[in-house]
């Protein structure tokens, strides 16, 4: 089965991971955070919004399903992106003008294709 061919019923998710050391090490504020998140999502579906998973996706704006996780560090984010790479679109959000890797984003995908990616990762607290 390739990765496209799912079951017509299967819920569409968004999933992000966020450095969770943000948060401990770095003492960045909650709000600041969730920014973050909020770029690497709006990001990644702007450039995939023709896209036929963003556009069921984005078709009941009120049942969503988004998933957001943590990474332990900048590594933890960069060794997923290098997993997805060619496989699930994606968006690694860096907060300039510091260079700062914060969070990454998938294109909204069925949950069958994308969660195994993301079993490493615990939900962001």
């Amino acid at each position: 089965m390739s990765k496209e061919t799912v079951k017509s019923a299967e819920r569409i998710v968004q999933y992000i991971l966020v450095r969770s050391d943000l948060f401990t090490k770095l003492k960045w504020p909650k709000g600041a955070v969730m920014a973050q998140a909020c770029h690497a999502s709006n990001a990644v579906l702007h450039m995939f919004r023709d896209d036929t998973h963003v556009k069921e996706y984005l078709s009941d704006v009120d049942n969503m399903t988004t998933v957001i996780l943590g990474g332990e560090s900048e590594s933890a984010l960069l060794e997923l992106q290098t997993r997805l790479q060619g496989v699930i679109d994606h968006k690694l959000w860096i907060e300039q003008p510091e260079g700062i890797v914060t969070a990454l984003a998938t294109k909204p995908y069925p949950k069958s294709i994308v969660a195994p990616y993301f079993t490493p990762f615990k939900t962001l607290k």
